[in-house]
């Protein structure tokens, strides 16, 4: 529990007065970025290197698994049927 009232505004969401003066200021001066600092550097994307599947290297591979579980599968069924 918190013992004084939270103000609305200090909760880091951005409200509709926050809207209405990015607005302004965008139609005062269009040049200038918004936000606090006049020297915003837009974010850099986030590049996170994926090594290559076995499958991508050698598709024969997926061949085989598929031929080995066609075969188990028929003779699952044959099992079965009797």
């Amino acid at each position: 529990m918190t013992d004084g009232a939270v103000d609305p505004a200090d909760n880091g969401q951005p409200t509709v007065e926050h809207a209405a003066l990015a607005a302004e200021q965008l139609a005062t001066d269009p040049d200038e970025p918004l936000g606090l600092t006049s020297e915003a550097v837009p974010p850099q994307p986030l590049v996170v290197p994926v090594p290559s599947a076995p499958a991508d290297a050698h598709p024969e591979y997926s061949v085989g698994a598929a031929f080995a579980g066609g075969l188990a599968l028929a003779l699952l069924l044959k099992r079965l049927a009797r």
